[in-house]
């Protein structure tokens, strides 16, 4: 199956010069939506994965899925005061400014293998920012994994020493 065929793309969106990948398309066709989770989650499979940890929020929709494939747990990395218990932040640079991410303290043990899953690697910021809470935990990062990556953008660079795959590249 080409997943490439269920992703619409939306030209000058959320601005002028942005062509938006959309994956709502592909999450209501059942059949793309798991064959999506499947490569994603084979990806993983000889990985000894304890958990998938997710940003928010379309990594949510992708993370908890293949968690539940692999039969481990998933965690969520939110926004500020989004969390109810203990929480690590991690603050990261923006083009301008900066963004935090927060994480339950007691989410990651020392020694957890984690793989992070999301549904597009842009420039890597975000994603990058949830890596470094799980290793602040203690936590190991031996995965990330995108359904789709802007390859033009060089997210890689701001992951290197990560392994990072995608499934569909534009």
């Amino acid at each position: 199956m080409n997943l490439d065929n269920y992703i619409r793309v939306i030209e000058n969106f959320p601005k002028e010069g942005i062509s938006f990948k959309d994956v709502t398309t592909l999450l209501k066709d059942g059949e793309a939506f798991k064959y999506a989770i499947k490569q994603l989650s084979d990806q993983l499979r000889d990985l000894n994965v304890d958990v998938i940890v997710g940003p928010e929020a379309r990594g949510f929709l992708f993370g908890a899925p293949v968690a539940y494939e692999l039969g481990v747990g998933f965690i969520p990395v939110r926004k500020p005061g989004k969390l109810p218990g203990e929480t690590q932040s991690y603050e990261y640079e923006l083009e301008y400014g900066t963004d935090s991410l927060e994480i339950h303290k007691d989410a990651i043990q020392k020694g957890t293998r984690v793989a992070l899953v999301d549904d597009l690697l842009a420039t890597g910021g975000t994603i990058r920012a949830a890596a470094k809470l799980v290793e602040e935990l203690g936590g190991e990062v031996v995965h990330i994994g995108f359904l789709i990556e802007l390859v033009f953008l060089n997210g890689r660079e701001n992951l290197s020493g990560y392994n990072v795959e995608s499934i569909i590249k534009y």
